[in-house]
Order: structure tokens, then C-alpha cells, then sequence
């Protein structure tokens, strides 16, 4: 089959593209922003990508065209596939349809640690022998691409609750079918496309809906949004982290090393790169995923001593001195709060933590959550955030009741300079956004070489 994919550069739209052209098919698409890492990885793969969403590309006679959730009604592409009555789907329903209806599927899903939570159970399925198939929505360093498709039965995906197409507003992981599903928390998010935090948790309950009874639901003991949603409706086999089924003890302050807890007795110990209790939750619901198709806690831990982080999760791009420059994809003030802690806990005392943050998201830049950004910074003692000419709400203000100091700077060249200035002695920044915030943590090493120099 030849499938044709609009707005194939994204990470969830490329992964089906690399899945679809391993598993046999010809792959071409398109997108407005074709640049590396995710265009040369498709090249590589043989996939032909157009610039742009002009009608003419359709020319290329595709069986079926895939529609990413950046089309919309306009785009002369998507006109001419209406007027000529063209076939299409969305990238979630072709990815059901043609591939996981055949395979055991583990989601992940969740408002934060989607991606790092994904990447820890594909490397445990890995390490056990069990081969598995992914999409993830990163690149998981232990494998070196974001998808791949394999013989093995078993496929792990990222479960995004974003919506699929201009002409499906469900969230993507209600295509999905899984017979295990992490639920790793919940909360409000998305404000361009929910209304309020019930909206989103009813897109949870109709995934929770689609898990068969002899299927499998993670959620964490301490979630009151995640117990509301079960409420509604539980018909799987249920396991609760962090509580009365598995819990943690630590044997390390920033949560690298620590024992897995069964019914109050030690099962085994795991030793990994993680920073902070965020890392430790993630692991403990990759590993209850993981037992649920067969795979002991005692060998989940084993393969977690070589896991390796995704990128842009606490990822160190590099040091000038004793001066350390990290990059983070946190852009949700609980994000924000945890991956700080996290780091805290992981350095020496005496080393100056300096918070470098964008609101990006559609929901940060509409100042949505603002009231939770004050203490999202506490671990930090300095933060800096950029407020861009896109940012609709007051930072300024927002940030009134931040413990710390802080400053808001509306000058990306004047923040970065001012980054360099301040940063010396024993120092850690750690830059934080959904985006590529500019390249500024190769500005800030290369200001600080400078300054060496």
C-alpha cells in the first residue's frame, strides 16, 4: 500500500511513517517544517518528503493519505482530498486498523512522564528477550530512533490525549486498544483543545473503556484526578503504585538507586541514571507494565541499570568549568517543579541551581496553570524565565509569590548574556522548554568558552 502522510515531520506522525515503511509499505508525505533530526531520519528510511501542503502533491497517487492534527480546513492539499473525495484517516485510526489490532499493546499515558515511562518499558521488554515494537514521542537513547516495527507481538506506545484530526477531536490513545495501560497522572492541560480538567478525564475514561477484562490498568495510590476517572468505570485488573501493590524505599537522596516494595517487603533493587522521585514513579509503573505481560520485577530491575534517558530529560549538553548546562523538556509547572527537585537532589550541595524557562506550550503561553509557576521554582536558587513575544499573560506578575529570586527577561540575546554573566563557581542551569528554546544551550556554552578564554 502506498500511504501518503501530511504533516509527516512531527514526532508522533514520523513514527507512524518509520512503522509503516518497516512493515512493508511505501511511505511518502509532507510537512511545512522539514528539518533534521526527524527529515534525515526519514530520508534514510526512503520516505520522499514535499515542502509544503500544495494540491499538486497528490499526483503522487497514494492508496490512502494519513492526516496529521497540524492540517486543517484551507490547505489546498486537504481541499483538494475533500472536492475529490479522496480516502483518509487519521494517523491514530491508520495505526490501529493496520498494525496494533494484531499485536498485545502497552500504552503510557499521562499529563508528565510520558516519554521517559514509554522509553523504561520498551528497554525492559528489550532486555527480557521479548523484541518489542515502539513509538515513542522522543528518541529513547537505548535504541537511537523514536519507532520501529518488529515481528514480536508486543508493541509499546506513547499515549497521547491530544486530539487526532480536524475531522476527529478524540484524543489519539482512544485508537489505541491497549490490553495494558500506564495512566501516570493527571492534569489539566491542553487548554487550546479542553475546557477544563473533567473533559480531559473523560478521554481517560474512554480509554480505560477500551482495556479488556483480562487486561491491565497502572495508576499511581495518590491521584485524586485518576481515581475520579476509575470511578467512572473499571472493568481490568487494577494496580495501584506507589501504595498498597508496589512502592519504593530509597537508598539513594536523588532516587538512582532504590528498593522495589511488594506488600511491605523488599523484591529487589534497581540502580539507574535517574534524578529525583519523579524518576523513581516512572520506573516503579514501567515495571508493574512490564510484570503484567510476564517479565519478573527482578529482571525489570536488572534491565534498568543500563537504561539510558531519553533525550531532553535532564539531558547535559555540556560543562565550561565546573559550570554545567542541562536541557530539560519540562513545560508544565509540575514539570517544572519536579525536574528541579530531581536535580537538586542529584548535585553537591554547594552547587547554584539556575532555572532557565520558556512558557511554550499553547497552554503556558495563554497563562493557563500561571498559579501553580510561583513554586514550581523552589528547588532553584536563581530563576530566569523568557518571555517571548508569543506569551498572552503577565509572567511578571504571575511570579509575585516566587521564593527565589527571579527575573523575566522579554530579550532572548539580552537573557543568554546575562546567563553567561551570572553563571560561575560550582553551577548548574538547567534550561527548560517544549521547544528548541533557540538553541540557548549552545549560546550559553559558547558564552561561557568565551569567557574562559
Amino acid at each position: 500500500m502506498h500511504i501518503h502522510i501530511l504533516g509527516i515531520c512531527g514526532t508522533f506522525m514520523g513514527g507512524i511513517a518509520m512503522v509503516a515503511r518497516q512493515a512493508g509499505h511505501k511511505v511518502t508525505g509532507s510537512d511545512r517544517n522539514v528539518y533534521p533530526p526527524m527529515s534525515d531520519e526519514l530520508k534514510a528510511a526512503g520516505i520522499e518528503i514535499v515542502e509544503g501542503y500544495d494540491a499538486a502533491q497528490l499526483d503522487l497517487n497514494p492508496d490512502l493519505i494519513v492526516v496529521g492534527n497540524v492540517m486543517k480546513r484551507g490547505m489546498p492539499v486537504i481541499e483538494r482530498m475533500l472536492n475529490e473525495k479522496w480516502p483518509y484517516v487519521s494517523g491514530p485510526q491508520w495505526l490501529y486498523e493496520h498494525y496494533l489490532q494484531h499485536k498485545k499493546v502497552l500504552c503510557v499515558a499521562g499529563t508528565h512522564g510520558k516519554t521517559t515511562t514509554t522509553s523504561m518499558l520498551c528497554h525492559i521488554l528489550n532486555e527480557a528477550g521479548l523484541n518489542p515494537g515502539f513509538l515513542v514521542g522522543g528518541i529513547p537513547e537505548n535504541f537511537g530512533i523514536s519507532a520501529r516495527s518488529t515481528d514480536s507481538p508486543y508493541f509499546v506506545i506513547e499515549g497521547d490525549e491530544y486530539d487526532c484530526a480536524f475531522f476527529d477531536k478524540r484524543a489519539k490513545f482512544v485508537h489505541y486498544h491497549p490490553d495494558v495501560v500506564i495512566l501516570n497522572n493527571l492534569e489539566y492541560d491542553h487548554a487550546d483543545i479542553y475546557e477544563n480538567l473533567a473533559a480531559i478525564q473523560k478521554q481517560f475514561h474512554h480509554l480505560v473503556r477500551t482495556v479488556p477484562s483480562a487486561g491491565t490498568v497502572v495508576v499511581p495510590s495518590d491521584c485524586k484526578a485518576l481515581d475520579e476517572v476509575l470511578r467512572m468505570g473499571l472493568w481490568s485488573h487494577e494496580v495501584r503504585v506507589g501504595g498498597e501493590d508496589l512502592t519504593y524505599e530509597l537508598l539513594s537522596r536523588d532516587g538512582s538507586a532504590f528498593k522495589v516494595m511488594e506488600n511491605g517487603k523488599a523484591v529487589t533493587e534497581v540502580h539507574g541514571p535517574f534524578t529525583g522521585l519523579y524518576s523513581v514513579h516512572n520506573a516503579l509503573m514501567a515495571l508493574a507494565a512490564a510484570r503484567a505481560v510476564g517479565v519478573s520485577l527482578e529482571t525489570g530491575a536488572q534491565a534498568l541499570a543500563s537504561f539510558k534517558m531519553p533525550k531532553r530529560r535532564m539531558e547535559l549538553k555540556g560543562t565550561v568549568g565546573e559550570v554545567s548546562v542541562y536541557d530539560d523538556f519540562a513545560h508544565h509547572p509540575t514539570a517544572v517543579r519536579v525536574t528541579l527537585e530531581g536535580l537538586r537532589a542529584h548535585l553537591d550541595p554547594d552547587t547554584r541551581l539556575i532555572a532557565v524557562f520558556e512558557p511554550r506550550s499553547n497552554s503556558m503561553k495563554a497563562g493557563v496553570n500561571g498559579a501553580l509557576l510561583p513554586h514550581a521554582f523552589d528547588s532553584a536558587d536563581e530563576v530566569y524565565v523568557y518571555a517571548s513575544p508569543e506569551v498572552r499573560f503577565n509572567v511578571a506578575d504571575a511570579l509575585k509569590g516566587c521564593p527565589v529570586p527571579c527575573e523575566v527577561d522579554h530579550d532572548f540575546e539580552h537573557l543568554v548574556a546575562t546567563l553567561v554573566h551570572k553563571a560561575h563557581g560550582k553551577c548548574a542551569i538547567l534550561c527548560m522548554s517544549n521547544g528548541s528554546f533557540n538553541g540557548i544551550h549552545g549560546k550559553i556554552l559558547y558564552g561561557l568558552r568565551h569567557k574562559a578564554v
